[in-house]
C-alpha cells in the first residue's frame, strides 16, 4: 500500500467512554498492529495518530492532511480530532485536527510550501507543565518513547510552545531531534513530511512499558540516557562517597578521613514543605552524612543541577516534584522519601517508588505520624483529616487534595526520623 493512516485511539477517558467513528480500513490496521504488539492493556489517557505517505502539515489552523494516492480515494473523507499530549483529558489541551482527504477534496489539496524528508512529531508543551514531575511523566517521558528510535532524524512540530520549557531541556530536546523546533501554532505555509505523528505514546505515569517500545527500552534506560546528555559520569561508577573514598585511599576500607555519604535535602517552596529545616538538617549531619539543603526552582540551569545531584549519595524529599531529580543519581543511590500524613503510601510508591526500583535506585521511605502534620496543629488531633484520612478520602480526591496535598507542611520529628536515617546509612555502607 502506498500510504497509509494508522490511527491508533485509545477510546476511554478517566471518567466516561468516547466514542469515535473508525472507517472500516482503519480499524483493521489497528485491530493488527494492537495484536502484532500484543499489548496486555491500553492507558486510557491519550490518542494518537499515524500518518505515512502525503502527509501534509498546515500550522495556523492546527491541521494535518493525509491525501491517498489515487487508486485508494473514496467518494468521502474522514476527520478526527486529537488532544496531542498524553493527558488528553485536560480541557487546555488544545485539538489538532487530522483529515483523510476525499478524492475530491485531494485534486484541491494544499500544495506543499516547503518539503522534509524526515517525519515528524506533533505535541503539546502546555498541560501541566512547570511542575519537573509532569514536565517528564507528561512530555518528556512519552517524547522518548515516541521519538527515540528516530535516532534525532525527526522534527517537532509543537503546539502551545513553551519558551522556558525549550530552554530548560534544551540538551534533552536537542539530542531526540537534530532539527529546529517548529511552533507549529504560528507556522505558516504547508509542511510536507514522509510521516507525522500526531500525539505521544504513555504507558503510564512516569513509566515505560518495554514490551511496547521499538527497542524494548526500559525507565533505567531513560535514566541511563539522561545522565550521558548532561555529561555525567559513566553509570558503572559506584556512588560518589565510595568513590571518592577508593580513590583517595586505595581501598574503600582503609585509611582515614573518608567522606561521608552526602545528602541532599530538598525543601518545597509551597506546600508539604519542611518547617524545620535546621534541625533536619543537624539531624542528618549527627547520622553521618554530609547535608547540602537546596530549593529548586523552575529557572534552576540543569546543566549545572545535575552534576550537584550526581555529587550525592541520597536525595530526600517530601513526596513531591522535586524528587525527580532523581533521574540524576547513580546506581545504587538512594531516593528517601518523607511521605506526608493522609494515606498518602500508595501515591508514594506508584509515582516514586516503584520507579526508583526499576532504575536500580535504592527506594527508602518515612512516613510521618500525625503529630508530624501542621495539620495537626492547625485543626487538632480530632479534625477528620487528622483522626481518619480514609474518610476524608472516600469524600473524593477534591478533599484529600485540599488537605493532604495543599494545606499540609511537615515538622520531621527527628527523634522519630533517627533511625531510618541510621539504617539508609548502613545500607549505603554495604
Amino acid at each position: 500500500m502506498a500510504g497509509r493512516l494508522l490511527l491508533l485511539l485509545l477510546l476511554q477517558r478517566r471518567r466516561r467512554r468516547q466514542t469515535i467513528i473508525i472507517p472500516h480500513k482503519v480499524q483493521y490496521m489497528t485491530w493488527k498492529m494492537a495484536r502484532r504488539t500484543r499489548q496486555p492493556r491500553r492507558w486510557d489517557k491519550y490518542d494518537i495518530c499515524e500518518i505515512t505517505g502525503d502527509a501534509r502539515a498546515i500550522g495556523g489552523n492546527r491541521t494535518i492532511l493525509y491525501v491517498p494516492p489515487a487508486a485508494e480515494r473514496g467518494a468521502d473523507g474522514q476527520e478526527w480530532a486529537i488532544k496531542d499530549q498524553s493527558r488528553k483529558y485536560l480541557e487546555y489541551i488544545e485539538k489538532v485536527t487530522v483529515k483523510t482527504l476525499s478524492a475530491a477534496e485531494s485534486l484541491v489539496a494544499p500544495e506543499c510550501t516547503s518539503r522534509h524528508a524526515v517525519p515528524a512529531v506533533v505535541f503539546a508543551m502546555n498541560g501541566l507543565t512547570s511542575n519537573p514531575w509532569h514536565d517528564f511523566s507528561d512530555v518528556l517521558v512519552p517524547l522518548f518513547i515516541t521519538a527515540r528510535a528516530y535516532d534525532g532524524e525527526v522534527q517537532f512540530l509543537v503546539t502551545d510552545l513553551q519558551p522556558w520549557f525549550v530552554d530548560k531541556y534544551r540538551l534533552i530536546l536537542a539530542n531526540l531531534s537534530r532539527y529546529d523546533i517548529v511552533d507549529f501554532n504560528k507556522g505558516a505555509g504547508v509542511r510536507c513530511h514522509p510521516r507525522i505523528v500526531v500525539g505521544l505514546r504513555s504507558h503510564r505515569d512516569l513509566g515505560i512499558d518495554p514490551a511496547r517500545t521499538p527497542r524494548n527500552y526500559t525507565l533505567l534506560d531513560f535514566r541511563v540516557y539522561i545522565r550521558d546528555i548532561f555529561s555525567l559520569p559513566p553509570d558503572g561508577l559506584g556512588i560518589p562517597y565510595k568513590e571518592a573514598n577508593k580513590n583517595a585511599t586505595g581501598g574503600v576500607d582503609g585509611g582515614t578521613g573518608k567522606r561521608k555519604p552526602r545528602l541532599m535535602l530538598i525543601n518545597r517552596g509551597r506546600n508539604r514543605k519542611f518547617v524545620n529545616i535546621p534541625e533536619i538538617s543537624a539531624a542528618v549531619q549527627a547520622a553521618g552524612f554530609e547535608v547540602v539543603v537546596v530549593e529548586p526552582r523552575r529557572d534552576l540551569r540543569l546543566e549545572e543541577f545535575s552534576k550537584v545531584v550526581d555529587s550525592c549519595d541520597v536525595l530526600m524529599g517530601a513526596h513531591g516534584a522535586g524528587l525527580t531529580n532523581f533521574f540524576f543519581l547513580r546506581t545504587d543511590a538512594a531516593m528517601l522519601q518523607v511521605v506526608p500524613w493522609g494515606h498518602m503510601e500508595h501515591s508514594a510508591m506508584i509515582f516514586y517508588g516503584v520507579q526508583a526500583k526499576e532504575m536500580r535506585l535504592r527506594d527508602v521511605e518515612y512516613s510521618i505520624a500525625a503529630e508530624e502534620s501542621t495539620l495537626y496543629e492547625k485543626y487538632g488531633k480530632d479534625h477528620p483529616a487528622v483522626r481518619d484520612p480514609e474518610s476524608i478520602h472516600k469524600q473524593g480526591w477534591q478533599l484529600g487534595m485540599k488537605y493532604y496535598w495543599l494545606e499540609q507542611d511537615i515538622r520531621l520529628n527527628v527523634t522519630r526520623f533517627a533511625p531510618t536515617l541510621h539504617q539508609l546509612l548502613r545500607t549505603l555502607q554495604e
